[in-house]
């Protein structure tokens, strides 16, 4: 039987790595210090898998002033911390990587620093290989679909012949947008208690899945 992919593209947080609920803490945290005033469910909803750039713009259009300069250096600061305390790999998601027959790449609305750390504390680093891409390689991040678009090119995968699993309604946008088939994972502990997947299936993902154990291509 033929391969229905040339090419996986899994985004990083909520998808390899369980980060999403330390992510949205520390930076609620974080705006509330400097007066900002954000709940989880605000975070989740405007911020999940898009890029700081998009925390800057909210900011500017809520207080009409720039998000002051040191803010990125005191929330990664919190963020790294936790990170190396508390954060896990998706369960499953090693073997996934292990026993994938074609190949992979990682695409990350996270700044570098964060998404190396998050590979290396997780342990999965090593199963990802060199293939890493975000968002500060393209001009527009997630929802837009040049970065999906950047991963394929690279990669030398046509768009129609990639798969793109992502766990944000930005992230299965952006994958829609490319031409590229989209699955959405809920496994992620951000989607405990219930929390509605509908979105995701709105903004075009083909499946949806919660387990790493449900991941196949056959």
């Amino acid at each position: 039987m033929a391969r229905p992919f040339d090419l996986v593209i899994f985004d990083c947080d909520g998808v390899l790595v369980d980060s999403e609920t330390i992510s949205a803490s520390t930076l609620a945290d974080n705006l509330n210090r400097i007066g900002f005033r954000v709940d989880l469910d605000y975070v989740n909803e405007y911020y999940l898998g898009r890029s700081f750039s998009v925390i800057e713009a909210d900011y500017l259009r809520r207080t009409r002033r720039p998000l002051p300069q040191e803010f990125a250096d005191a929330w990664y600061h919190d963020l790294f911390a936790a990170f190396r305390r508390d954060l896990k790999p998706i369960a499953g998601v090693a073997d996934v990587l292990r026993r994938l027959s074609i190949p992979k790449c990682v695409a990350s609305s996270s700044a570098s620093a964060r998404l190396a750390l998050s590979l290396e504390v997780t342990g999965l680093a090593s199963l990802c290989g060199a293939h890493i891409f975000n968002a500060t390689m393209v001009s527009r991040g997630k929802p837009a679909p040049d970065l999906f678009l950047h991963c394929a090119e690279r990669m030398g995968a046509a768009p129609a012949r990639t798969l793109v699993v992502e766990d944000s309604v930005s992230g299965i946008a952006a994958a829609v947008a490319a031409g590229m088939t989209a699955w959405g994972f809920v496994g992620g502990s951000h989607f405990a208690g219930g929390r509605d997947t509908a979105p995701l299936q709105h903004a075009g993902a083909a499946r949806i899945f919660a387990s790493m154990i449900e991941f196949g291509l056959e």
